[in-house]
C-alpha cells in the first residue's frame, strides 16, 4: 500500500506563525523552521515573545480561523486521497490545527500539544514524540506501507530521509542548496507528477 505524508504549513496552508507576525504586528513571531532547524530554540523563542507581549491562545486562534488553504492545495489533496492514504505529520498543535483541518476535509493529522493557562496564556508545548515525523514514517514502512514525504522546511527533512521517496515543496534556496540531491516541486502539478511517478515504479 501506498501512503503520502505531507507536512501542513508551507505545503498546504499558509505558515501560521507568519501570518500571526503580520496581523499582530509582531516580526519576531515571524521566524519559522525555514529559518531556524533548532525547533525546541524556535519554540522557546515563540513563547518568550507571546509572554512579553501578553499574546493568548484565542487571539491566535482567531487569526488560524481566518487561513485559506495555499491556492490549489484543496484540489490536490482530494485528488491524492482518491489514490492513496494521506496523513499529515505537522509540528502544530492540536490547538491551531481544528479549523484548518475543516477547511481541508479532515485529513488525518498527527501534530504536537500546547500547555495553556486558565486565561489563555500559552505557557509550554508538549511533542507527540521527539522527532516524530521521522519516526511516523519509520513506522509506517514497518507496517508494510511505502511512503512518500513532502514538505518545505528543515524539521521535514529527517522524515524525507527516511521514506522511500522524498520531495521538497517550494522550499527556501538554502535547503535546496544544501540538498541537491533531492527532488524539488515549485507547483502542485509538478508535484503530483512526481509523487505518481514514484507510485508507479515497480
Amino acid at each position: 500500500m501506498k501512503l503520502i505524508c505531507l507536512d501542513l504549513e508551507g505545503v498546504l496552508v499558509p505558515e501560521i506563525w507568519i501570518a500571526v507576525a503580520e496581523v499582530l504586528g509582531v516580526p519576531e513571531l515571524a521566524l519559522t523552521t525555514r529559518d531556524v532547524p533548532d525547533y525546541d530554540h524556535l519554540m522557546r523563542g515563540r513563547l518568550a515573545v507571546l509572554d512579553d507581549r501578553g499574546i493568548t491562545l484565542p487571539q491566535i486562534q482567531a487569526i488560524i480561523a481566518k487561513l485559506a488553504p495555499i491556492d490549489g492545495a484543496l484540489t490536490f489533496l482530494r485528488r491524492l486521497r482518491e489514490r492513496y492514504q494521506v496523513v499529515i505529520l505537522s509540528d502544530t498543535f492540536e490547538q491551531f490545527a481544528r479549523p484548518i483541518m475543516r477547511t481541508l476535509e479532515w485529513p488525518t493529522l498527527f501534530c504536537n500539544t500546547l500547555i495553556v493557562a486558565p486565561d489563555g496564556r500559552i505557557t509550554d508545548y508538549r511533542l507527540r514524540l521527539e522527532d516524530g515525523k521521522r519516526k511516523s514514517v519509520e513506522a509506517l514502512r514497518q507496517a508494510g506501507m511505502r511512503v512518500a514525504a513532502v514538505g518545505d522546511s528543515y524539521n521535514d527533512l529527517s522524515m524525507i530521509d527516511t521514506a522511500d521517496t522524498g520531495v521538497l515543496f517550494r522550499p527556501p534556496e538554502r535547503i535546496c542548496r544544501e540538498r541537491p540531491d533531492l527532488d524539488v516541486a515549485y507547483g502542485y502539478d509538478e508535484l503530483d507528477s512526481i509523487l505518481s511517478r514514484w507510485a508507479e515504479a515497480p
